[in-house]
């Protein structure tokens, strides 16, 4: 995609994070931004962050588990700007600490409701307006490398993110066998320098309390993750690169320079192909 200036983009989970990093780099290029953001105060001051760059803001609170929501949104942003020409369905969570075993429904449910389902729930409400449309838009799906390597982190996390990374890849071919003029990406980092770590402050009232309580294990890990916030990847970064994938309307963001990942993501499909069992002490940590 080229000349961006004039266009719309709408970034869930755009109040923080990834979120903001994008639609700060879109604000950069021109492109009015409708920002979807579960938090009040944060999506206030995103929408004045962004506003202050030069560009139209329509920020909306939604919360991405709701099919309803997801579709107010779209419903709202075309009402305001007539068209969309980036989506970014990034809004996401951690999880819940333990065993896959261990974890209760409600942990289940919160995880894939936020991480997957929300992604379904965009391209759904979203995809059908920007095929009618006929303009040359893009889809940007926020996966990690957890959609791309198993055993490093909690279960549904993981599984949501495989399916995030399934799902970007099946519309890649559908888009594209269909002549539609829709690019797709699927955003997979690592560590990133974000609040997805303290998830739990956003935790729906609908899925309760986490059954699990903090386990060493668990305090193990958010201690090892702390220590590494300064050489984590920072989301401008990130920002960078998902304008980058969209401009090149390459379908997959993967940061370079973490030799440990992509050994692991070698390692795993090598693993595959020769129908061979992975070390259980994995980790890329």
């Amino acid at each position: 995609m080229d000349g961006f200036e004039g266009k719309v983009a709408v970034i869930t989970g755009g109040a923080s994070g990834l979120g903001l990093a994008m639609a700060q780099r879109f604000a950069d290029a021109g492109v009015n931004i409708v920002i979807g953001d579960i938090e009040a105060e944060p999506l206030a001051m995103a929408e004045a962050a962004i506003a202050a760059r030069g560009v139209k803001v329509l920020a909306r609170r939604t919360d991405v588990a709701k099919q309803e929501d997801v579709e107010a949104l779209a419903k709202a942003a075309y009402e305001r700007f007539g068209a969309v020409h980036i989506l970014c369905n990034n809004a996401g969570i951690g999880g819940s600490p333990g065993a896959s075993w261990e974890l209760s429904l409600d942990d289940w449910r919160w995880v894939i409701d936020v991480d997957l389902w929300s992604v379904i729930h965009g391209v759904r409400s979203f995809v059908p307006r920007m095929i009618a449309s006929g303009e040359e838009s893009h889809v940007v799906n926020t996966a990690s490398v957890a959609g791309l390597v198993s055993g490093a982190v909690g279960g549904p996390y993981t599984v949501a993110k495989f399916g995030v990374v399934a799902l970007s890849e099946q519309l890649y071919f559908e888009l594209g066998r269909a002549g539609h003029p829709i690019g797709v990406s699927v955003l997979c980092p690592g560590f990133v320098n974000t609040n997805i770590f303290d998830s739990g402050r956003n935790r729906q009232t609908d899925y309760g309390d986490s059954d699990i309580g903090a386990t060493p294990e668990g305090e193990q890990r958010r201690a090892a993750l702390n220590a590494m916030r300064s050489t984590m990847i920072q989301p401008a970064e990130i920002g960078e690169l998902v304008f980058e994938a969209i401009r090149t309307r390459s379908l997959y963001i993967i940061p370079t320079g973490s030799e440990a990942i992509e050994n692991a993501v070698r390692a795993r499909l090598e693993n595959v192909v020769e129908r061979r069992n992975p070390g259980l002490d994995f980790s890329i940590l």
